[in-house]
């Protein structure tokens, strides 16, 4: 037998997996807000009641100018401009948020199947949401009960999760989980207890359209506190986007790099149940925004969150407005909750992505 050593020639080649090309996020950004402008366009000129995309940008500019409209457009202005158009511009808030507030839990507990409601917040939030629609709660409150109570309970659930997820060692991503989702199923069974109990029959559809989320309650009063809390928390994320990545890696090596790993899981702990718990209280429970598009977007622009949470805001967005829209046309006059249209879409776009080759969660 040679003791010769193989050559570089005699030893197979091993073949590297390629590198996946990424999009440069300005570009993306940039098309993504056009996108967005035009999904807002299209979200106030489709609906049920036919006005014609001449005459809604004719109510738009009157709005937005400070103009008249003649009487016998009265009607037709106020669809547009009352209703269509906080329902779309929240819509988008509502879907920049979940998809923020996704990444960074995601982050947070190390965990790909993570979403904003992994937390238990948003089950939390619909025990007080119940119980305004089922049970006439906070009624003194009037068009805010709902909101209020929603966002009540949401912080209620918060505050538990947290207690009970604090252990000596501190906020750790298993615990968080695991505690989240016990008390979310804790919290459905409050919930549906109470839309069984319910004496209407209205009011239990009403309920259940809130589950499954719902942009029809929609209000100029809802959009600012919305956009406040999601771009205040947005900006906080993307000021933390190194400790994000650091995090990511595991608590030893974020430890290494200087980030307290402990205090940062507290601190996203409180900005994703803020940011959900506000969401939640205006929309209802959209599912699968804040799971898909993080991971969409990791695919596109890579693992880094400074270019994730750049994009992931504008994603959700534009695909909150388009469920919306689909929820208003498919069975017109009738409304489907955007909660189902997000989840038939997302449900196949998911497992799709999740067959791509060489995808896992971190972007490789």
């Amino acid at each position: 037998m040679s003791g010769r050593r193989p050559l570089a020639k005699d030893v197979p080649a091993v073949p590297r997996s390629p590198v996946p090309r990424r999009i440069p996020v300005v570009p993306l950004v940039i098309g993504l807000a056009l996108l967005l402008v035009v999904s807002l366009g299209c979200g106030v000129a489709l609906g049920a009641a036919g006005i014609g995309w001449v005459r809604v940008f004719r109510f738009l500019w009157a709005g937005l100018s400070g103009g008249t409209v003649h009487a016998d457009d009265a009607a037709a202005y106020t669809i547009v401009w009352e209703i269509r158009l906080p329902r779309v511009v929240l819509g988008a808030v509502v879907g920049a948020g979940l998809a923020a507030v996704g990444v960074a839990v995601q982050a947070m507990v190390r965990n790909a199947l993570a979403d904003p409601f992994v937390l238990g917040i948003s089950s939390g939030a619909a025990v007080g949401a119940n119980a305004v629609i089922l049970l006439g709660a906070f009624a003194g409150l009037g068009v805010w009960a709902l909101s209020v109570s929603a966002f009540a309970s949401a912080l209620a659930a918060m505050t538990l999760v947290y207690a009970v997820a604090r252990s000596p060692h501190g906020l750790t991503p298993l615990r968080l989980i695991l505690t989240g989702t016990a008390l979310a199923y804790g919290f459905e069974a409050v919930t549906t207890v109470m839309v069984f109990g319910a004496a209407r029959g209205e009011a239990a559809r009403s309920a259940m359209m809130w589950l499954l989320g719902s942009l029809g309650g929609a209000t100029w009063a809802q959009v600012p506190l919305a956009a406040g809390t999601v771009a205040v928390g947005w900006t906080w994320l993307r000021r933390r986007a190194e400790a994000l990545n650091a995090l990511a890696m595991g608590d030893e090596t974020s430890a290494a790099l200087g980030v307290q790993p402990g205090r940062l899981r507290r601190e996203l702990f409180l900005v994703t149940a803020a940011v959900t718990g506000t969401v939640v209280a205006v929309s209802g429970a959209v599912g699968f925004v804040g799971l898909m598009v993080p991971h969409v977007v990791r695919m596109l622009v890579g693992a880094d969150h400074r270019r994730v949470l750049a994009v992931a805001p504008l994603a959700g967005a534009v695909l909150l407005v388009w469920a919306d829209i689909l929820s208003r046309l498919l069975l017109a006059p009738a409304e489907l909750p955007v909660g189902v249209i997000t989840a038939v879409v997302g449900v196949p776009a998911f497992l799709l992505l999740m067959r791509r080759g060489g995808y896992a969660f971190g972007g490789r």
